[in-house]
């Protein structure tokens, strides 16, 4: 078939688009072996299309040509003769990730006169490389050399096993048959002037088109000039200068200008001057101020006489001197052919000031070049490549060579299809290859992430422990020599201090003490804690106290290691830990950290979070990150002993929260489930002992401090949910000890989570569905709640917290702990924000609405059967309540 017409060339593309459809289906060897034939054939084939596109055109060196040939054939095969293009192309199992290459469709190729024949040959491999079909439209004046080279590449290609029509061209070329083509394609590969590249980004199709070059070269003073000068040459005259990449201007350093003129002119480059100069100027750009297409790829003795002057005939350059590097000089602009600007640069920063202004008036985000010597002006090079807007950057390269890839560097992909990127109004900054035409679908598997399982290096547990766990502090073990702790003022004046001191004292290592830590630890305090710090150097900091000089102490040992740190890229909040956006900095250089609980709750010990106030807002931030795990952890129930009933209750069901908040979080695991539950059995069986008998009891002291430290260690690697979110603003806004508000909220929040379709589940992979009431349904029988269904034994579970609260003396609702309704309601919405934006919501398996969590606070606040009063069960105000 003939295609001149729209008509023939609509059949002509069915015809195409269905041999695609056929050829989509191949497998890589098939397309490898039909790849690899027509590779052979477009090489065996290279002298007479050069000469046919030579004798055809008019343009270029024949014998250049045959190189441009061979590129395109033999260097394009190599380099993509063992890519993966169809099917699967990569695939991971242990991340889930399977990559599937599949073919865009049916492509439009446009082609220049300057590469009729090189040009086409490269489309059609690629395109057969990636299962994709291609239709060209040659140049008119190109016509029977492209159709030339394209007929071959189908013929071989079919007789390697190809479609028929797997390739298709127009024979009789127009403006018209080319849009029609472009129309039609999936995808447009355009090379030609900026008229044909715009025209194919103004198709409506996806477009691989590229923008003219216009490339400057800098001849710094320390380059070697015989190289630089030959290369340019070469380069320049490489068919007689039609590849957009070859070189346009060279800029030079006035110190070596006139040696570089001279090994110009010795090397048979003529530099055109006065009235010569003049009729070059005016020859070099057409009537409408473009490049004088007239000639385009004209050796240099054709291009003087149509300037009107003559020169040797030897010529292969022609030079032409210019200062002017603004677009109203001739010698600016692009020409693909053999004349040469020549500018001369005062120092290195003018040299780079002109490359740029030549890059930005017509070549920009093409390519630019430097001959230099890199080794002893790094800094120099790096000044040129940072302000060249060019996506190619060439150094101490023939630029036309350089720039088409993998002659002069071989990691630089070859192409004959040059992406300016963005600065040129292209889609793309690379070098044009199969990737670009392929279609890349990715299956993702579900996956759970990796989980973990940190505790510190060490932890001591049984009562007495302390006195010999401390002697690893000593020359034996870690050998340090100052010691800093950090304590409260109570604890400090009541010697529980003394046991360590003491200690330290018998091991000669220095110690001082900082007791300044109060209830809900401020950056104040902590501020003034690492000053002392800085002051003292210790190598270990030891906390003693409960979760406030625990929490202190972690903040002062992150001032003192890190005092660069801004407090509030600390608190930052994270989805995922191992993804936060702040990378917590690393501890323990200046010191190590030990951690001696004297209340059985927080289980900060053994936990890498802390929580901090800020002295202006109020504000409680929980900072969360495995940098702050202590080095060490003594738990010795000798310690606590006298805990006050009030610190006995509070901590206790801080205690039981952190159980039940790890056994439900999103991130546990077998290994928090058993620490969560043994610790839960633990706290319902010994709490009441221990806050009725507190020392007489030392089993149940002991046995409470161990559940403490489990449940620490189950949310230290499960983390917590929305109870603790709930409990820090409401401690945070009215003063209740954080204990108490685990209390206040924590049932509520079990029977939040037990729903089975929740408005909104929380996000983990490992979480699959609502399960939370047969989760809490295994452990209420693990702690010896009896029921016949998960509901009945769910129900017996927060009945047996109720109770638990009510031996310890826990009031059932904030009202009763007496904060004032209205200054409870006027704080409210602030106080659900703030605790839906806390960190610990983020793990909690129910995700929590707003509303949602002001209903749990009003809940909490009057209780649940005056709360159903206020609103009135199943009425329409509801709604109008709660918000």
């Amino acid at each position: 078939m003939i295609v001149k017409d729209i008509n023939t060339l609509q059949q002509k593309m069915a015809e195409v688009r269905a041999a695609q459809q056929e050829y989509a289906t191949y497998t890589q060897d098939q397309v490898d072996e039909i790849f690899f034939q027509v590779a052979m054939a477009a090489n065996q084939a290279r002298i007479p299309l050069a000469k046919m596109a030579a004798e055809e055109t008019g343009i270029g060196v024949a014998e250049d040509k045959v190189i441009k040939n061979h590129f395109a054939s033999e260097y394009i095969y190599n380099k993509y003769k063992d890519a993966k293009t169809c099917g699967v192309i990569d695939k991971d199992d242990a991340f889930g990730i399977t990559k599937i290459a599949e073919p865009l469709g049916v492509l439009a190729g446009i082609i220049p006169t300057t590469n009729p024949t090189s040009t086409a040959i490269f489309k059609c491999l690629i395109a057969l490389k990636t299962r994709n079909a291609i239709v060209f439209s040659p140049h008119p004046r190109a016509k029977k050399s492209t159709i030339a080279a394209v007929k071959l590449c189908l013929d071989a290609a079919v007789k390697a096993g190809a479609p028929e029509n797997i390739i298709g061209w127009i024979d009789e070329p127009s403006i018209e048959l080319s849009a029609e083509i472009m129309k039609q394609a999936d995808t447009i590969l355009a090379t030609g002037g900026p008229g044909m590249v715009k025209a194919a980004y103004s198709s409506g199709k996806p477009a691989l088109g590229v923008g003219s070059g216009n490339v400057p070269i800098i001849l710094d003073k320390s380059c070697d000039i015989k190289v630089a000068v030959s290369s340019v040459i070469h380069s320049k005259t490489f068919d007689n200068g039609t590849i957009c990449a070859s070189e346009q201007a060279v800029i030079v350093d006035a110190s070596i200008y006139n040696e570089v003129q001279k090994e110009f002119v010795a090397r048979n480059a003529y530099i055109a001057k006065g009235n010569e100069l003049t009729k070059l100027k005016k020859v070099v750009l057409g009537p409408n101020g473009t490049m004088n297409a007239k000639l385009v790829g004209r050796p240099a003795v054709e291009v003087a006489r149509e300037a009107g002057f003559e020169v040797p005939a030897d010529t292969k350059l022609i030079i032409g001197e210019a200062t002017s590097t603004d677009i109203s000089e001739p010698l600016s602009h692009e020409k693909l052919f053999p004349v040469l600007s020549m500018y001369k640069s005062k120092d290195f920063d003018d040299a780079v000031q002109k490359a740029d202004q030549l890059v930005q008036g017509g070549g920009i985000g093409h390519t630019a070049g430097i001959y230099i010597d890199v080794v002893n002006n790094r800094e120099k090079l790096d000044k040129f490549q940072n302000k060249m807007k060019a996506c190619r950057i060439l150094v101490n390269t023939p630029s036309a060579f350089g720039g088409i890839g993998d002659v002069y560097n071989f990691k630089l992909e070859p192409s004959l299809t040059l992406g300016c990127g963005s600065w040129g109004n292209n889609s793309f900054s690379g070098q044009v290859g199969p990737f670009q035409l392929l279609n890349v679908k990715t299956v993702a598997e579900r996956r759970e992430n990796m989980l973990w399982f940190r505790t510190p290096v060490k932890t001591y547990i049984k009562k007495g422990c302390l006195g010999v766990a401390i002697k690893e502090l000593g020359p034996e073990y870690y050998d340090f020599k100052k010691a800093f702790i950090v304590t409260d003022s109570f604890l400090y004046e009541n010697g529980y201090t003394k046991p360590v001191t003491d200690q330290l004292d018998a091991m000669g290592i220095q110690h001082a003490t900082f007791s300044e830590v109060a209830p809900d630890p401020t950056l104040k305090i902590a501020q003034k804690g690492a000053d002392q710090l800085r002051a003292f150097e210790p190598d270990v900091i030891i906390a003693i106290g409960g979760g406030s000089p625990m929490d202190a102490a972690k903040i002062m040992w992150v001032m003192y290691e890190h005092p660069e740190c801004d407090f509030l890229d600390l608190a930052m909040r994270f989805m995922d830990i191992r993804k936060r956006v702040y990378q917590f900095p690393k501890m323990g250089n200046k010191a190590k950290f030990v951690a001696i609980p004297t209340s059985s709750g927080t289980g900060s010990e053994v936990t890498p979070f802390a929580v901090i106030t800020d002295d202006e807002t109020g504000q409680k931030y929980p900072l969360a990150d495995y940098e702050l795990m202590p080095t060490m952890a003594i738990v010795d129930a000798d310690m606590m002993m006298n805990q006050p009933k009030g610190l006995t209750a509070a901590s206790g069901i801080d205690a039981l929260t952190h159980s039940l908040e790890a056994y439900a979080a999103m991130l546990q695991t077998e290994f928090t489930d058993g620490l969560a539950m043994q610790a839960t059995k633990s706290i319902f069986e010994y709490l009441p002992r221990a806050y009725e008998n507190g020392a007489n009891d030392p089993k149940a002291r002991e046995k409470m401090a161990h559940a403490s430290t489990m449940a620490g260690m189950a949310f230290a690697n499960a983390f917590l949910g929305v109870c603790h979110s709930l409990a820090h603003k409401l401690g945070a806004y009215h003063h209740i000890p954080h204990g108490v508000a685990n209390a206040l909220l924590i049932n509520l929040v079990l029977e939040f989570n037990a729903s089975t379709a929740p408005r909104k589940m929380g996000t983990f992979p490992q979480y699959e569905y609502p399960n939370m009431i047969a989760r809490y349904a295994e452990l209420a029988e693990f702690v010896g709640c009896k029921g016949k269904t998960d509901e009945e034994k769910f129900e017996a579970l927060q009945q047996k917290i109720r109770d638990l609260k009510k031996a310890v003396g826990i009031p059932e609702t904030i009202k009763e702990f007496g904060i004032d309704e209205r200054e409870f309601l006027a704080n409210l919405d602030q106080m659900v924000e703030d605790a839906f934006d806390d960190q610990c919501t983020g793990a909690n398996p129910r995700y929590p609405l707003f509303d949602e969590i002001k209903e749990m606070y009003l809940k909490a606040y009057y209780g649940e059967a005056e709360y159903a009063e206020l609103i009135g069960e199943n009425e329409e105000d509801d709604e109008e309540f709660v918000s």
